[in-house]
């Protein structure tokens, strides 16, 4: 039997993409998981009988799986059915004000002026220029780019870019910048919680993170299936495309031989040949020697701070009282407290802010009977400490329910139609974390460019990964994939990498 030529450690979104995209050039890959599945962090649990998505629960950015899908010869919409939400996302206080923000940008100003006035809705109309300015100025010169630099960065953006990142104080917080676009807290606020989609906080992330706002205007869809399908139909096109799935088989270290990449040890004792290896793990783990001493040197030595953990749970209920749609935020007036517990006192917050997806809603009439949900609170990621007692994690359940009910929202809940899920839950599943879902905190200007990039120092160990540029989420850890693949083709001998991208069509990049 040949052995494998590439083997791609961890069936996460990135390496699903990186062993597609490699396979469809081509290539032999293995793709080894711990788990019975695909997914990784975009994962399902079965909460009474029914499956209920218990990880990313967002799709954007919808361009990058366009170019993915097309990369290999077929349309996102040909192996997955998905629908834009025409609401983005409902937002409700604890005061018992209550905005929605819609696709439709009109309609989004006119809600804001219902809610606090025209000239706080000419604000909003601003920040989403600014937002879009933001956005378009990183994409090429940041976001897209292999491995970005602060000077080859700069020199990317020329006049123009350097400019727009003047124009909002790149080295304020984001809630700094927020100060001057807004003058209702609500809405500061609001916009302020994007920091957490890369796990930070809002006072001490870059103002450029008010690019996220960009991302969701420009459209948010939701998946039929949940998001746990676009998992499953990546690694459908891996296994047509020729990738050998292992799961059930956790890698215990990765061989060097001459200070080069030879292999992948498995927990039982097996060595898999290779050549190239995508580690599609958290960077944590090779920092902690967990993979093997003499991978240590592929990471940057000093650790980050680590990212925000979260408590979730997973549950079917009865819905009463306040209408949700699919996403769905409830804040209370005191929005730094949550932060502070979190990042300076490393504890659960006594204040949280909760986040609902009603994942059986958003394109269709309200479900009658109990519904799919999940809720989800900020949490530190202290999952490796005995920080987090019983009696802590049960009044942050408390805290979190009842302001829920203070916004009018009751859920009835059946026997066993819950599992909570905790960041020592989370470190169990990714060791070396702590619990962290987003690899480093993103505090300060320079913390994008501290992440490593996918070609490590280690000649054949390429890495991806929401630790690794351009960082978390679904669609960056795709764009990692796509980065990490295209590492592996240019390490290979020219005359091979010709002969392969003439055989497959290559990957296409637009």
């Amino acid at each position: 039997m040949t052995e494998p030529r590439v083997v791609v450690v961890g069936a996460g979104i990135a390496g699903l993409v990186s062993a597609l995209q490699l396979a469809h050039q081509g290539l032999p890959v293995t793709l080894v998981e711990a788990a019975g599945g695909p997914g990784g962090k975009v994962r399902q649990l079965v909460v009474g009988g029914v499956p209920v998505d218990s990880g990313p629960t967002v799709f954007t950015m919808r361009w990058v799986f366009d170019q993915i899908f097309e990369s290999v010869g077929t349309q996102l919409e040909t192996e997955l059915r998905i629908a834009p939400l025409a609401v983005l996302a409902r937002h409700v206080w604890d005061d018992g004000s209550q905005l929605d923000l819609f696709a439709d940008r009109q309609q989004s100003i006119d809600a804001i002026a219902q809610l606090a006035g025209s000239a706080e809705a000419q604000r909003f109309n601003h920040f989403c220029d600014t937002a879009r300015k933001v956005y378009d100025t990183l994409e090429g010169p940041f976001i897209r780019s292999p491995s970005p630099t602060m000077g080859q960065m700069m020199s990317g953006l020329g006049p123009r870019g350097l400019g727009v990142l003047a124009s909002i104080g790149p080295l304020r917080s984001l809630w700094d910048s927020l100060g001057q676009h807004f003058k209702d807290q609500r809405l500061r606020q609001l916009f302020a919680r994007y920091a957490t989609y890369c796990g930070s906080s809002p006072w001490q992330a870059p103002a450029t993170l008010m690019l996220i706002a960009q991302v969701e205007m420009a459209g948010v869809w939701s998946v039929q299936g949940g998001m746990h399908a676009l998992a499953q139909c990546l690694a459908r096109l891996a296994a047509r495309a020729g990738v050998v799935f292992r799961y059930n088989t956790p890698c215990e270290g990765i061989a060097l031989s001459h200070g080069r990449v030879s292999g992948v040890r498995l927990a039982q004792g097996e060595v898999l040949a290779a050549e190239r290896v995508v580690f599609n793990g958290d960077i944590a783990a090779l920092r902690a020697g967990l993979l093997g001493q003499s991978l240590i040197p592929a990471v940057p030595r000093k650790a980050a701070p680590r990212s925000l953990s979260a408590v979730t749970w997973s549950m079917r209920a009865h819905v009463r009282g306040l209408a949700l749609d699919r996403h769905n935020v409830f804040f209370r007036a005191d929005y730094a407290s949550e932060f502070d517990d979190i990042f300076k006192h490393g504890r659960l917050p006594r204040q949280p802010t909760v986040y609902v997806c009603a994942q059986d809603r958003g394109t269709g009439p309200s479900p009658d009977g109990p519904e799919r949900l999940l809720c989800l609170v900020n949490a530190p990621a202290a999952g490796d400490r005995d920080t987090l007692s019983e009696q802590a994690l049960a009044q942050c359940e408390e805290a979190s329910f009842s302001l829920l009910r203070r916004c009018g929202l009751t859920l009835q809940m059946e026997s066993d139609s819950c599992l909570r899920t905790t960041p020592s839950d989370f470190h169990r599943l990714f060791p070396a974390t702590g619990g962290a879902l987003y690899g480093q905190a993103t505090h300060g200007w320079m913390a994008a460019f501290s992440r490593p990039n996918a070609q490590s120092p280690i000649p054949g160990l390429v890495l991806a990964g929401g630790s690794v540029h351009p960082g978390p989420g679904v669609p960056m850890a795709a764009m990692s994939g796509q980065l990490a693949a295209a590492a592996v083709m240019a390490s290979l001998p020219s005359t091979s990498r010709s002969r392969r991208m003439a055989t497959s069509g290559g990957t296409s990049t637009r």
